[in-house]
C-alpha cells in the first residue's frame, strides 16, 4: 500500500506561490496578450481583485471613474475587462445585433431560476422579454397608476404627520432616504405581488419572507437585505472563485450577504405564493388585478406557453429589485439635487418648479395625477439632470465579446474580452457636459449637443435596456411632483454620500419639511 511521504509538505510553501503565479501570469502572457497595451491599475492586468475589492467597499463606480481620470478613455480594469468612457462605445457594446452576451458576472445574481435580468442566453432572454414587454405596454403602464396613487397618498399622510412636530425654524427634520425606500417597496409590492408590503404605514423596514414555498414565514428587513444582496452579488460576480465558499469566509460581508440573497428571494417566494395560492383556491378569480403579476401569470411566449411558478417568482424578484432599489435611490438622488441646486443658486430652481406644479395640480390634492405632470417641461429637466448627477445605474454593465473579435478606436478586442461603458463617468465628463459638469443646471437640457444626447444613459441601452423605464419615469414624475407641490424643504447636508451594491444608493438625506403656506 502506498504511504504518504511527509517530506512532500516541505514543498507546500513553495508550491502555493508558484501555483498562484501560474494562475495569474499564464493568462496574462497568453489568452489576454492583446490587452497588454491598455493602461490601468497594475493588479488589474492579472486579475479581477482590484475591481472586486472596489465592489466589496461599495465604491466600484468611484474606483472606475478614478481609473479613467488617471489613465484615460480606455482602461483595463480586470484581467480581461476593458472599460470605455466614451459615449460612442454605447453603440459598440450594447446595441442590437452586436453579438455580445452578458458576462458571467450576472450568474452571481441567479437564485434557482434565471430571470430576464440575469439570463445570459439570447433565446431565453428574447422569450422572457416578449412576456415582460406585454406587462409594460403603454396600456398596462396606464393601468398601474391607481396603485401608485393609493400608496403615495398613504406616504403623504405620514409626511403630513411629521410636519406637525417642527424642530428647526418651523421645519420638521428627518432623513428622507428611508421614506423613499418605504414608498418604493410598497408601490412595487402592489404592482408586482398584489399587495403593498405595509412599510409606509409601519414606518419600518420589515416584510414577510418565506425561504421555500410552504415553509415557515419570517420577518426580514427588506431594504437592508436588498442592499446586502446587491453588494455580495456584485462582488462575487467579479470574484467567482469565492462563490462556493463565500458563506464560510470569516467576514460578515460574505456570510450576511449570502443570507441576504436567500432572504430577498424569500420575500418574492412569499408574495407570489400568497397570490398564486389564492388564485388556485378560487379566491381571486372574481377580481383580477391590472398589475405586473397578473400579466406575468397570464403572459405567453411565442409558443403560447405560460411561465411556471419558479419563473414567475424569478421575474417578480427582478421587478422587486428594479422597482424598489432603483426608484428609491433615484427619487432620493433627484430630490437632493433639486434642493442642492436651489441652495447653490437661490431662486433659480424651486420657484420655477413650484409655479409649474401649482398651475398643473389643484391645491389640496394629495397625490399628483400622471396626466397632470407627465408633460411638465421643467419637472422633466430637473429629473433628467438629477439622474445624470446621481447616476443610480452607475457601473459599466459588462458584456463579453463572443463569436468574433471587435474593435473600437483602432484597438482590437478578441473573443473573451469583457467590455463596459461606465454610466457615472460619461455622465460626469467635462468634455461632454462642459466646465459646469458638477453643477445642477436643468437649463442645460434646453439645448443638448449630440454628444450629450448620446451620453445620457440612465436606463442602459439596446436590447437589454430597462424594460420598465416608462413605469420608472411615471413614478418619478408623480412622486416628485406631489412632494414639491405640497411641501417646502430645507437641505441640511452638504454632500450626498452614496454606497454602491448593484445600483448607487444615497446613504442618507437629512432635510427639513413643512407644508407649503404653513
Amino acid at each position: 500500500m502506498a504511504m504518504f511521504d511527509p517530506s512532500l509538505l516541505s514543498w507546500l510553501p513553495f508550491a502555493v506561490p508558484v501555483l498562484l503565479l501560474a494562475y495569474y501570469i499564464v493568462p496574462f502572457v497568453t489568452t489576454n496578450r492583446a490587452l497588454a497595451s491598455i493602461p490601468g491599475p497594475f493588479s488589474a492586468k492579472f486579475s479581477n481583485i482590484w475591481l472586486g475589492l472596489s465592489a466589496r467597499s461599495g465604491r466600484k463606480f468611484a474606483a472606475v471613474d478614478w481609473a479613467h481620470r488617471k489613465y484615460g478613455k480606455i482602461v483595463r480594469v480586470g484581467y480581461n475587462h476593458v472599460s470605455i468612457a466614451d459615449e460612442r462605445a454605447l453603440q459598440t457594446v450594447y446595441a442590437h445585433g452586436n453579438g455580445f452576451l452578458k458576462d458571467t458576472f450576472y450568474e452571481a445574481f441567479v437564485v434557482g431560476t434565471t430571470g430576464m435580468f440575469n439570463t445570459r442566453d439570447r433565446i431565453d432572454h428574447a422569450r422572457k422579454r416578449k412576456i415582460m414587454a406585454h406587462a409594460f405596454s403603454p396600456k398596462s403602464v396606464g393601468e398601474f397608476e391607481p396603485y401608485m396613487k393609493s400608496n403615495i397618498e398613504r406616504w403623504v399622510a405620514q409626511l403630513d404627520r411629521k410636519t406637525l412636530y417642527p424642530t428647526r425654524n418651523g421645519f420638521a427634520e428627518y432623513d428622507a432616504m428611508p421614506w423613499f425606500s418605504y414608498l418604493a417597496f410598497d408601490i412595487i409590492g402592489d404592482l408586482a405581488f398584489g399587495n403593498p408590503f405595509g412599510m409606509v404605514e409601519k414606518g419600518r423596514d420589515e416584510v414577510e419572507a418565506q425561504l421555500t414555498h410552504g415553509g415557515d414565514i419570517s420577518i426580514t428587513p427588506a431594504v437592508e437585505v436588498l442592499n446586502r444582496r446587491g453588494e455580495i452579488s456584485s462582488t462575487l460576480g467579479l470574484l467567482p472563485a469565492l462563490r462556493p465558499v463565500a458563506k464560510y469566509l470569516p467576514d460578515p460581508f460574505f456570510t450576511k450577504g449570502v443570507e441576504a440573497v436567500a432572504n430577498l428571494n424569500g420575500i418574492a417566494v412569499r408574495a407570489v405564493a400568497h397570490r398564486l395560492d389564492g388564485m388556485e383556491s378560487g379566491e381571486k378569480k372574481a377580481a383580477p388585478r391590472n398589475d405586473i403579476l397578473e400579466r406575468l401569470i397570464n403572459g405567453k411566449d411565442a409558443n403560447g406557453n405560460n411561465m411556471g411558478r419558479a419563473e414567475i417568482t424569478a421575474e417578480a424578484l427582478t421587478q422587486l429589485i428594479a422597482g424598489s432599489d432603483t426608484i428609491s435611490n433615484t427619487s432620493c438622488g433627484v430630490f437632493y439635487w433639486i434642493l442642492h441646486g436651489e441652495r447653490a443658486r437661490p431662486g433659480s430652481i424651486l420657484p420655477q418648479l413650484q409655479a409649474e406644479l401649482d398651475a398643473a395640480i389643484p391645491e389640496g390634492q394629495n397625490a399628483a395625477a400622471y396626466a397632470q405632470v407627465k408633460n411638465l417641461p421643467f419637472l422633466k429637466r430637473c429629473i433628467d439632470e438629477g439622474m445624470r448627477l446621481h447616476s443610480t445605474s452607475a457601473i459599466g454593465l459588462p458584456r463579453i465579446v463572443v463569436n468574433k473579435a471587435t474593435e473600437f478606436d483602432g484597438l482590437h478586442f478578441p473573443v473573451g474580452t469583457v467590455l463596459s461603458v461606465p454610466s457615472y463617468t460619461i455622465h460626469h465628463l467635462e468634455e461632454i457636459w462642459g466646465p459646469d459638469v458638477d453643477e445642477f443646471k436643468p437649463e442645460r437640457w434646453l439645448d443638448l449637443t449630440q454628444r450629450q444626447k448620446m451620453a445620457f444613459n440612465p436606463f442602459s441601452y439596446g436590447p437589454r435596456a430597462c424594460v420598465g423605464q416608462n413605469v420608472a419615469i411615471m413614478e418619478l414624475q408623480i412622486i416628485l411632483g406631489t412632494i414639491f407641490r405640497r411641501y417646502d424643504f430645507e437641505l441640511y447636508q452638504q454632500v450626498l454620500e452614496s454606497h454602491e451594491g448593484f445600483s448607487k444608493k444615497p446613504k442618507e438625506c437629512h432635510v427639513g419639511i413643512k407644508k407649503r403656506g404653513a
